[in-house]
């Protein structure tokens, strides 16, 4: 069992003994996920391109139940390929509306399938969606000295997310608020999001001062 430290730290001791991030619970793949994905720089299109689909369907949820339903998302959307989900049409809109396995909302399934179409006009004028996602990362003048639990709560609407909201609106991308896309940032790696005193922290943010940065 993990156990809660004081709420205020925002840190829970695992079965291992080490600390972590709290809000990933005691769920094996949450805590997996925190672990190996959340806060690690990623410039891959794809998996770009997936994660910002999936916070849309996010949106009024919890990640924990997007994240069970993942392989199923991936299974109906050709593993997120950008060309492959550009190409779907209505008639796939209509198959995988009835799909249970999946969140079966019309508009964010037709979401996803505009948002595949974007980015490739994205790549025509950015070279890739990579390139023009990372060059909205926030300056260490908006960041906060330390990223404590209140931080984390106010799941803040940054002005970089506001920033990069808009651009992907006027792009013509759908489900994109600033709240959504903050989650994007932290989960993708544009933040380092993880508490003070996590264990991933320090990886985390190694990662970030080694990665190369697209475009």
């Amino acid at each position: 069992m993990s156990e809660l430290l004081e709420p205020s730290a925002g840190l829970t001791r695992g079965p291992d003994g080490h600390l972590r991030c709290a809000w990933h619970g005691t769920d094996e793949a949450y805590r997996r996920y925190h672990d190996d994905e959340w806060g690690r720089p990623v410039a891959d299109d794809d998996r770009l391109y997936e994660k910002l689909c999936l916070e849309g369907f996010q949106a009024g949820l919890s990640w924990l139940t997007i994240l069970r339903k993942r392989e199923a998302f991936r299974e109906l959307f050709h593993g997120f390929a950008v060309d492959r989900v550009a190409a779907m049409d209505e008639d796939d809109v209509e198959r995988i509306v009835l799909d249970a396995r999946i969140i079966r909302h019309r508009g964010k399934i037709a979401s996803t399938i505009n948002n595949a179409r974007r980015t490739l006009a994205i790549r025509e004028t950015h070279g890739s969606l990579g390139a023009f996602l990372w060059a909205h990362e926030p300056p260490a003048s908006e960041r906060p000295a330390a990223v404590d639990w209140e931080w984390l709560r106010a799941n803040p609407v940054t002005p970089a997310a506001t920033r990069l909201s808009k651009a992907l609106k006027q792009a013509g991308f759908t489900f994109v608020g600033p709240t959504t896309v903050y989650a994007f940032m932290q989960s993708m790696g544009f933040v380092n999001d993880h508490v003070e005193g996590c264990c991933v922290r320090a990886e985390c943010e190694a990662e970030r001062k080694a990665f190369a940065r697209p475009g």
